[in-house]
């Protein structure tokens, strides 16, 4: 059975955005793909700056909405429930599960999709990051989702990368303000705080933490998978190695 959906994984900076294009490029013989970025604000899968309206603010019921549709007062008054970065875990997560039956239940006749980034990376900024929550309370969830994409028989490729400090540097020279943002994100979390992280030492020390965890995850998820050491020392061969797994299809 072809797998009918790749989701590329791996730590920020890591190579995610290039290598998932590279795959939807490399699947072009089939009949359709469909390629969804991270930050598209209209992920099949996924609740990108969208907000779980309370009722009476946008409608006579509760509703999920996206921010982008808003401004002045009203995206102000909505951004409390913002969902990723305002609801509690026990209100956020049926709704996050939901989207995935959602577009497992939708997904187009003959088209192959390739994700970035949703099946660890989102989750575990969640769980981990920003509630500090064990090791196995993220695989419950993340092993949730992988139950409910298994009909699309999913194939994950993980970009494991030893380099994690020379990345983020490198990348931050060219993303304006984007460094500051995601260390304050890290170090003030519950899992940041609890580890005492400051600065930008504590950021890449959650990272590290971050990917230990994405790994052992991902050995014991029901999934197919391809980690790539380091890919970013030598981006040919790890293409290369990822043409091949294509070819096995």
């Amino acid at each position: 059975m072809q797998h009918r959906l790749f989701i590329v994984e791996g730590l920020p900076c890591s190579g995610k955005s290039t290598t998932s294009a590279f795959i939807a490029k490399a699947l072009q013989p089939r009949e359709s793909i469909r390629f969804v970025d991270e930050g598209t604000g209209d992920h099949p899968a996924d609740y990108e700056f969208h907000a779980l309206a309370p009722a009476g603010l946008v409608a006579d019921e509760s509703r999920i909405v996206p921010l982008a549709q808003f401004s002045g007062e009203l995206f102000d008054r909505l951004m409390p429930y913002k969902i990723y970065d305002s609801l509690p875990w026990e209100t956020e997560m049926p709704l996050m599960l939901e989207k995935w039956r959602q577009f497992v239940s939708t997904v187009e006749a003959q088209t192959t999709y390739v994700f970035n980034c949703v099946l660890l990376q989102n989750p575990m900024c969640e769980t981990m990051m920003r509630f500090g929550f064990e090791e196995e309370t993220s695989l419950s969830y993340i092993r949730q989702i992988a139950d409910i994409i298994q009909p699309l028989n999913p194939m994950v490729i993980y970009l494991k990368n030893d380099d994690i400090t020379d990345s983020v540097q490198r990348a931050a020279a060219h993303r304006l303000g984007w460094l500051d943002a995601v260390i304050d994100y890290h170090v003030q979390g519950a899992y940041g705080r609890s580890i005492g992280a400051q600065g930008f030492d504590g950021y890449i020390a959650c990272l590290r933490e971050r990917q230990a965890r994405e790994l052992r995850i991902l050995s014991r998820l029901p999934l197919q998978s391809l980690v790539l050491d380091n890919p970013q020392r030598n981006w040919a061969a790890a293409q290369e190695m990822i043409l091949a797994q294509l070819k096995t299809e």
